[in-house]
């Protein structure tokens, strides 16, 4: 971990923005320092694009430092003891000094403000993010140590850990967060008090759960993130599906370790990943979260033949409405549940193609079911091989070299990425004479399947295909 830079490298990388509002409330007879995760990241050699002050004026007096300064102020947060202002191209949150109580059975803080900053310090998550500098001289503030932690790479709290985690049971998820993020451990006493307070987890939000998985996961390294979880309690509550892959293994070790398999994918996929201008930038959620879930239907599934052979048969189906459920439950959008519970019930199909190969009716048929999903699977596909058998894995991953290879070259003859019925639903009514209707989509359904069989055909070709197939049909006789 490197040190925090001098004051003068400071005064020239921070935002002059910084400097300037030190400066009006030292006129004005109050304290101000920049706090948190902005100084932290000094520590670290970036620049964090948050800007978090906290001072000794009371909020109407930091409207009053401010005024004819800001460029607009909003006081949503007041009753918090905050003000957000905008000052050119920064958005900044000045709070007064705080000294928080909590009730037990709500995050929720009981506002007192404080009249210390290193009070204010004691009460934050973690002595890394409980150091300041004072403005406009920039006096490091480090009550609790916060520099020392971070250069052994150790996540403490200012205070107990057990009193941190009863205040804000989320600061539990934050831990494991920062683990992923940084790259870190947390201290032993920490780990025993998410252990024994994993349990409290129930108190906060989906919203704001998932809020920190998702950083968790898209964090530098979210197998030391995931594995936190999971030993301390915290996964059996907010992703049990992940924690069930512990699967016990069976004497015979016939079978993967799940879990340990799941990480792998999940890092792998990672590796694969594009830069910013590529198919898949990273860090992409979809992709990495797919990659840790798209075996959880194995627990369900798992049954012991009577050769002593365990199989896991349409897990990958059974995966797939267990991602939805699990990612419903922690309020993610629609767009996202539905991507990666697709992944998840499609990262088996190309095992089909290992073994015999494909047709060009299959191939298109794996193109469109993926849409836009297909780059995320490749990469999902191939990240799935773990096999220590290097034979088996060059053979796996030559065949679908060869699957990659056949898509580009059918893609070169046909817009397989948005495939569509050679006739649509307008010209099926006007050739049928028929209205809006079911009968309408069963006619796109055939025409779809035909088309992915054989490919496009031309106009007559395809009239000539869907009037036979009406000709079938009990609803033609009713005309």
């Amino acid at each position: 971990m490197q040190q925090l830079p001098s004051p003068q490298v400071l005064t020239d990388v921070l935002p002059s923005v910084i400097f300037e509002l030190g400066q009006r409330f030292v006129d004005s007879g109050f304290e101000l320092s920049l706090v948190g995760g902005p100084v932290r990241d000094l520590f670290l050699g970036r620049v964090s694009p948050d800007l978090d002050f906290t001072t000794s004026a009371s909020p109407d007096e930091t409207l009053a430092a401010v005024k004819g300064w800001a460029d607009a102020t909003w006081e949503v947060g007041r009753d918090f003891g905050t003000i957000a202002l905008r000052k050119g191209e920064h958005t900044i949150e000045v709070t007064t000094y705080r000294a928080d109580a909590y009730d037990p059975s709500s995050r929720k803080p009981i506002v007192a403000f404080g009249e210390k900053l290193e009070d204010d310090l004691y009460r934050r998550d973690f002595t890394m993010n409980a150091m300041a500098l004072r403005l406009p001289g920039l006096e490091l503030v480090d009550p609790y140590n916060g520099a020392i932690d971070l250069s052994v790479g150790e996540v403490r709290t200012p205070g107990t850990p057990s009193m941190s985690f009863s205040d804000d049971p989320l600061r539990m998820m934050r831990a494991a967060r920062f683990a992923s993020q940084l790259g870190i451990d947390v201290a032993d006493e920490v780990r025993t008090a998410m252990t024994e307070m994993a349990d409290r987890i129930k108190i906060i939000s989906a919203e704001r759960v998932r809020d920190e998985l998702v950083k968790l996961i898209n964090g530098i390294d979210p197998r030391a993130g995931i594995d936190l979880l999971v030993e301390t309690g915290l996964a059996d509550i907010v992703l049990p599906e992940v924690s069930a892959l512990r699967l016990e293994i069976d004497e015979h070790h016939r079978h993967k370790d799940v879990y340990q398999h799941s990480l792998t994918v999940l890092e792998q996929a990672m590796q694969l990943e594009s830069d910013a201008d590529g198919p898949v930038p990273s860090p992409d959620f979809v992709l990495r979260f797919a990659a840790l879930m798209h075996d959880i239907g194995k627990p369900a599934t798992r049954k012991f033949e009577p050769s002593g052979a365990v199989s896991f048969r349409h897990h990958d189906v059974v995966g797939a409405k267990q991602v939805k459920a699990r990612m419903r439950a922690l309020r993610f959008d629609n767009d996202t549940t539905k991507a990666v519970a697709r992944l998840v019930e499609l990262h088996m199909r190309f095992y089909g193609y290992g073994d015999a190969g494909w047709s060009d009716s299959a191939v298109r048929r794996y193109v469109h079911d993926a849409g836009d999903l297909l780059q995320r699977l490749h990469r999902l596909t191939r990240s799935d091989v773990t096999t220590r058998n290097k034979k088996k894995a060059d053979r796996l991953s030559f065949a679908y070299d060869d699957l990659e290879t056949r898509i580009g070259e059918i893609s070169e003859q046909e817009e397989m990425a948005a495939v569509r019925p050679d006739l649509n639903g307008q010209q099926i009514m006007e050739l049928l004479d028929i209205k809006p209707g079911p009968v309408v989509g069963r006619a796109y359904n055939f025409l779809l399947e035909r088309r992915l069989d054989n490919g496009p055909i031309d106009a007559d070709e395809a009239v000539s295909a869907l009037r036979e197939w009406w000709a079938q049909q009990p609803e033609s006789d009713q005309q």
